[in-house]
């Protein structure tokens, strides 16, 4: 699709013919497939000495730029893509998959770096392991990004800071220069997040007082429960994560958490905010109608019908999962291209959860979308199974009509 997609919400987006730019963490992924042994711990798989099996590889780019942004693009997005890398081979690879799929004169080049790479080990029925090389990840900063091409774009999108060492680095001063110059361009702007290894330099870092200067030029955040949770309160969500199991602390964080993380992110600044779930879907809340006016070229043309909510829209079922790989990606490219087109609030999540159902059927992040229309046909198909999110407390209530839970912030 040339130009910008049907349902511009907002006369501020004339002039602005890209939808949307991506920036932030990139790499190339090399994920072998694992044949199903009926193994359940990693250490069945990997052992000192042993020699494994597996099929053949999926080669392709990762992170945010690719996942999100490819995404986008196969939703029939308009897509710009900024990001960093070395003049190195899996560089040239890069930019060549990029240049397929949208604009990559975003894309910098840093001569004598290294490019970042990903080997993800993903075993079926298994927490995905990746041995990861930050790379040009690690130098990106507001430098990198050519605001001039941001003032083209209704909205912009960076994710991954986490694993981004320049951006978090002294108080994470960079990471904010990128948004608070995104929203001086005048897009609507969005953060997605990643969850750091808390003995890492990234896990030691204070998010709580980042998050607090940083959210005021956020307009949508797109954390995970987990993020939220260990960006707010690190001690308290590692000893608990230590307690369930890591897989499952998912299932042991109450629907009251939930409101009190999206209600302390909303108070820091962001106009809404979701809290990714995987299998208990979609939980997403917003701020007043006053704030939502503020929000840039993208904002919604209602923003009363997107105000002082919250909801929490169902995940559904794969029967087989390939991969995880990207799932939350794929997610927010389910939402961004639904929100770009003016879509209703409801609409957007029942999308972004539509976008990481079809995520799971591939081993890699990308192969498993489908065009707009055909993923719209299967949204109001009635072929999909919800997974019950298992919301038991007070306040919340089913809407038969649209789908979707209603929370007590209403």
């Amino acid at each position: 699709m040339n130009g910008s997609v049907a349902g511009v919400q907002d006369s501020s987006s004339v002039g602005r013919p890209i939808d949307v730019a991506v920036a932030g963490h990139i790499c190339f992924d090399i994920i072998p497939s694992i044949p199903d042994t009926g193994a359940r711990a990693i250490e069945e798989i990997l052992t000192a000495g042993k020699l494994v099996q597996v099929g053949p590889a999926a080669l392709s780019t990762g992170g945010p730029v690719s996942n999100t942004g490819i995404g986008l693009r196969i939703f029939g997005i308009n897509v710009l893509f900024m990001a960093k890398v070395g003049d190195d081979e899996i560089g040239e690879l890069i930019i060549r998959r990029l240049q397929k799929h949208g604009h990559s004169e975003g894309v910098k080049i840093s001569s004598g770096e290294g490019t970042s790479y990903t080997i993800a080990i993903a075993p079926p029925g298994i927490d995905r392991i990746f041995l990861h090389n930050p790379g040009t990840n690690n130098t990106f900063t507001s430098r990198d990004i050519d605001f001039s091409l941001v003032a083209k774009c209704r909205h912009f999108h960076l994710g991954y800071p986490p694993l981004m060492r320049a951006l978090y680095s002294s108080g994470g001063r960079e990471l904010i220069e990128c948004f608070r110059r995104a929203k001086e361009a005048g897009a609507t702007t969005s953060l997605d997040m990643a969850l750091p290894d808390p003995a890492s330099e990234a896990g030691r870092i204070d998010w709580r007082t980042i998050l607090e200067k940083l959210l005021p030029y956020v307009d949508i955040f797109f954390p995970s429960v987990e993020e939220a949770y260990a960006m707010l309160n690190p001690e308290e969500f590692w000893a608990r994560r230590k307690r369930v199991g890591g897989a499952e602390i998912i299932n042991n964080i109450t629907p009251e958490e939930y409101s009190s993380f999206a209600r302390t992110f909303i108070e820091m600044g962001c106009r809404m905010s979701s809290l990714k779930s995987a299998h208990r879907g979609f939980y997403f809340r917003t701020a007043g109608v006053d704030r939502l006016r503020e929000m840039g070229a993208a904002r919604p043309s209602e923003p009363e019908r997107w105000a002082n909510r919250e909801l929490w829209a169902m995940a559904y079922h794969v029967p087989r999962i390939a991969s995880a790989t990207g799932s939350g990606d794929s997610s927010i490219a389910g939402f961004l291209a639904a929100f770009l087109r003016g879509y209703s609030i409801e609409r957007c999540l029942q999308f972004a959860n539509v976008a990481g159902h079809l995520n799971l059927h591939a081993l890699d992040a990308l192969s498993g979308l489908k065009p707009w229309n055909e993923v719209e046909a299967l949204l109001d198909s009635g072929k999909l199974q919800s997974i019950d999110p298992r919301i038991h407390s007070d306040g919340w209530s089913y809407d038969e009509k649209v789908k979707i839970y209603m929370g007590p912030c209403q």
